[in-house]
């Protein structure tokens, strides 16, 4: 299924480095996609709060969950959760002109708690599945006093803002290039290593097969 492309709002208007910015759903959806970690601002007693916790989501929304004790889990506040993802150091023949290759994302809006019980399973399917594909299938699923104790939030993606960022340093056609310094990108990848056996398990059980081909595969 395809939507149109991102609304600019107050919020999501690219004001500044507006070349890297995208009002391509496909890139929001790929930014999300490569991640499972993202971090979530709110206002908590009238500070803020950023808070790292794992997502899912589907076409038209994100979903985060926490304890029913989380004080960053309250619904009907407005929210800003933001996902990155570094590609690499830029190097430039200045220090002022250095930057970095990223894909972000950064989502507004006021989250609602998911209390209808078929859609707060898949929400937290979701979830699962985002961080490690054939998991919710293969390990114990929720009871119902774990799911009292789990608080799920859905946030709309429709106000959204990405930002990318490729490329060679920006210099090299400036008054810099002629100092004769090395330039250019120093890429960062990250990859699953070998999945760790929890040592109380029998050692005859090995990781199932969704769990041990992503060895070796990368992140993000």
């Amino acid at each position: 299924m395809t939507y149109g492309p991102l609304p600019e709002t107050d919020l999501t208007r690219h004001r500044r480095l507006r070349e890297q910015g995208s009002l391509d759903r496909a890139d929001l959806d790929a930014i999300l996609d490569a991640g499972f970690i993202c971090h979530l601002g709110v206002i908590v007693e009238g500070r803020p709060m950023v808070v790292p916790t794992v997502y899912g989501r589907d076409e038209r929304q994100l979903y985060v969950h926490g304890s029913v004790a989380s004080r960053s889990l309250a619904a009907g506040a407005p929210v800003c959760v933001t996902v990155t993802h570094v590609d690499g150091l830029v190097l430039a023949r200045s220090v002022f002109e250095h930057g970095v290759n990223y894909r972000s994302a950064m989502i507004h809006g006021i989250p609602r708690k998911v209390t209808d019980p078929d859609e707060k399973t898949d929400g937290l399917r979701r979830l699962t599945e985002h961080a490690t594909p054939g998991q919710w299938d293969y390990a114990r699923r929720p009871s119902r006093k774990e799911l009292a104790a789990t608080t799920l939030l859905a946030l709309s993606l429709e106000e959204a803002s990405v930002k990318i960022r490729t490329g060679a340093p920006d210099d090299g056609d400036g008054p810099d290039a002629a100092l004769g310094l090395w330039a250019g990108t120093l890429p960062l990848t990250s990859a699953w290593g070998a999945p760790e056996t929890d040592p109380l398990l029998p050692p005859d059980l090995v990781p199932p097969a969704h769990i041990a081909r992503r060895e070796g595969t990368r992140h993000g």
